[in-house]
């Protein structure tokens, strides 16, 4: 939401600004277009971070499932080709973005993967917060 109304804005939007129309309906299509392209980036953030329920990342590896690192190419190639395809642009209502705007994305799935890895170092760390793995480890 914050790529899409930063994305707005810096197009000259303003509340109740009409954008079926002219320049401002080119802004519409950028801002949807980052939002879609954003959510992209996230997805990438949490297919690494579903990766493991208590590990570390560094602990899993990243290249340790090459099927996930193949979805995610893929995933990032689709997403290219929706917004730089004149006929997929048309079909989807995406446009290129600018370098900027592309910049915008890259700390997107380090953020996701790193509030998930935050999350499961304080459950390592807090006494109880972690279930038991296995029956070996279910307190008898």
């Amino acid at each position: 939401m914050t790529l899409f109304f930063a994305t707005l804005l810096e197009g000259g939007w303003y509340l109740g600004a009409d954008v079926g129309a002219g320049i401002l309906h080119h802004t519409w299509q950028s801002a949807t277009t980052m939002s879609f392209l954003g959510i992209v980036a996230c997805q990438i953030g949490t297919a690494f971070a579903s990766r493991t329920e208590h590990a570390s990342l560094a602990k899993v590896g990243v290249a340790s499932n090459p099927l996930l690192l193949w979805g995610i190419a893929f995933e990032v190639c689709f997403a290219a080709l929706v917004v730089t395809v004149p006929v997929l642009r048309h079909i989807f209502g995406t446009v290129i973005p600018q370098w900027h705007q592309v910049l915008w994305l890259l700390p997107l799935p380090f953020i996701v993967w790193g509030c998930d890895e935050a999350w499961r170092w304080h459950r390592r760390r807090t006494p109880g917060s972690v279930a038991p793995r296995s029956p070996a480890e279910v307190p008898q």
